[in-house]
């Protein structure tokens, strides 16, 4: 446990601060009025979760494990966003669980998926290779 907190501190303060966005009443605002930017909004969340959990494992495993991480980065963002829509729909009354919401978070969750694997990890070699060289 001790581990993955000293591995992914950024990943495991933002899913606490999805956690608390997903539970508090937010505020009326005038992009209220703008047609689906409550799933823009999950998007960006789930999205920006999953690309820290692709740097911080980048930055702290010295060996790439497709299938564990992928499990990872796909599997508990999905997880977790299912569980907080069940959640919102059964022990709120002023959130409401809506399932296109768990859509767009693992829409999120793909897109930053497909840039890990062809943006992230190869910039990483790359800064890996490089500085190996200077050694």
């Amino acid at each position: 446990m001790i581990r993955y907190l000293t591995a992914y501190p950024l990943s495991i303060l933002i899913v606490i601060i999805i956690c608390y966005l997903s539970f508090f009443q937010p505020p009326q605002t005038s992009l209220d009025e703008v047609p689906y930017i409550d799933k823009l909004a999950h998007i960006c969340m789930y999205g920006g979760l999953t690309t820290v959990l692709w740097i911080e494992y980048l930055f702290h495993q010295s060996t790439f494990n497709y299938k564990t991480f992928l499990a990872g980065s796909i599997c508990f963002p999905i997880c977790l966003s299912g569980i907080i829509e069940i959640l919102q729909s059964q022990c709120t009354d002023n959130r409401s669980g809506d399932w296109f919401d768990l859509l767009a978070n693992a829409t999120g969750v793909c897109i930053a998926c497909l840039l890990g694997i062809y943006v992230w990890k190869p910039l990483y070699q790359k800064f890996k290779s490089s500085g190996s060289r200077k050694r």
